[in-house]
């Protein structure tokens, strides 16, 4: 359900840069249902790629084979990634706190953490330029805690007005996709909101698994169930 509700978030989507993980396997998924004509771009300098299967990383050879074209990791950000030329980035995060900031970096202190995870990547870049960013994990007290350990990706930093004054181009997280359900940042406060809970959830189980107190929006949509032809493309995509 996660994986099929953020495919849909990229119709009409004309570009979007991909991480590995769910949003690789999220935006594939798109290609092959409700975005057929969408260029998927990955920072090992891919672009267009057509995967049949899901990447294992940025340098997995299917990207490269399946491409229209293979260019430098430095033209992919300066000159597509930087400028603001692609517009929906997509990735996952560790840690996400209120207004989507991103952790991918530690989790703990810095200097003494208790994990160390694999680290920002293009992330920041992404979150940073891309027209709009899409976030998609699974909805955990683990990974959404009131303050994350290290901002490894700016979303919506303090509040209303931090992206602007911290002159990142693009729009910042939109939408963040989970297993329970679809968050949204209000159009004011930028604090995220449950707009809609998947089939079969209650929103008191995303609440409880909210680090902290979350909003619910009053006109709670509920998603709509996976179709028989996006489940056959992404059991497709994973056979």
């Amino acid at each position: 359900m996660m994986t099929v509700a953020a495919s849909r978030a990229l119709a009409g989507r004309r570009t979007c840069f991909v991480g590995i993980g769910l949003p690789s396997l999220a935006a594939n998924l798109a290609r092959a249902t409700c975005a057929p004509g969408i260029v998927l771009i990955y920072e090992s300098g891919t672009i267009g790629s057509k995967p049949d299967r899901p990447p294992l990383s940025i340098g997995d050879g299917s990207l490269a084979e399946t491409a229209d074209t293979v260019v430098s990791s430095a033209e992919i950000f300066n000159y597509w990634l930087q400028p603001g030329r692609i517009d929906t980035g997509f990735l996952g995060a560790a840690q996400l706190d209120r207004y989507a900031n991103l952790n991918t970096t530690v989790i703990g202190d810095y200097r003494r953490p208790k994990v160390r995870l694999p680290g920002a990547g293009g992330a920041p870049e992404i979150a940073a330029s891309c027209q709009e960013t899409i976030v998609i994990v699974r909805h955990t007290k683990r990974i959404f805690v009131d303050r994350i350990d290290f901002t490894t990706s700016v979303g919506h930093g303090d509040g209303p007005g931090a992206r602007e004054r911290l002159g990142l181009r693009g729009a910042g997280p939109v939408k963040v996709i989970t297993d329970l359900g679809v968050l949204e940042p209000d159009p004011e406060t930028r604090e995220l909101v449950l707009v809609s809970a998947h089939p079969g959830t209650d929103p008191a189980d995303a609440a409880a698994e909210t680090g902290w107190p979350l909003r619910i929006a009053p006109d709670l949509a509920t998603t709509d169930p996976p179709t028989p032809g996006e489940l056959g493309a992404l059991r497709a995509l994973n056979s």
